[in-house]
């Protein structure tokens, strides 16, 4: 028996698959992080909540193949929401490179008409569902996708907040992070 993932060192998670595989990078006071520097850290993420309720009970190999596969996927949503003003050739030519390697297939169960996520080796699933989870958010609302208003923060997020105006990926740090600022300046001046 293989002993349990890590904690997800993580400062933000909860957030939909496609986010919460580009938040696998992440800046604290510590320095730059990147989870998926590993195929220990590929089991961290693969252990997540996003993760675990988009792949359902699928395996799949934590191993340097998979971890390969998810970081081509990593770097076409990077490419993609680098372009506030919609994705460029580039986006498109990487976000379509890895979905070439999956499809959906309808399927007849007996509790009813169903789809199944179909691709071409079992590594490339977790990469695949998230850029196809990117696909999802962008016909839903796509300027609800965000990168934290800190320009020192690299995170992003999926503002699902009423009125749409949130602007850190938690408030509880570069939220609170910006608010002391302000206040310091208010009171020196």
């Amino acid at each position: 028996m293989s002993p349990p993932p890590e904690a997800d060192p993580r400062p933000l998670t909860g957030e939909p698959l496609a986010i919460d595989l580009l938040n696998t990078r992440w800046i604290d006071g510590a320095g730059r992080h990147d989870l998926l520097d590993s195929v220990d850290g590929l089991a961290v993420w693969l252990g997540g909540e996003a993760v675990r309720e988009a792949l359902g009970d699928r395996t799949v190999p934590v191993d340097r193949s998979t971890l390969d596969q998810l970081l081509q996927a990593r770097a076409a949503l990077d490419e993609a929401v680098a372009s506030p003003g919609g994705p460029s050739a580039a986006a498109v030519t990487a976000v379509n490179a890895v979905l070439t390697h999956g499809w959906v297939r309808h399927v007849l169960e007996p509790d009813g008409p169903a789809t199944a996520v179909e691709v071409d080796a079992p590594g490339r699933l977790p990469g695949w569902a998230a850029v196809a989870d990117y696909l999802r958010l962008l016909a839903e609302r796509p300027d609800r996708i965000r990168a934290c208003g800190n320009p020192d923060c690299i995170l992003h997020f999926y503002d699902v907040s009423k009125n749409g105006t949130r602007r850190w990926c938690s408030m509880a740090g570069c939220g609170n992070r910006a608010k002391a600022q302000r206040h310091y300046a208010r009171h020196r001046s």
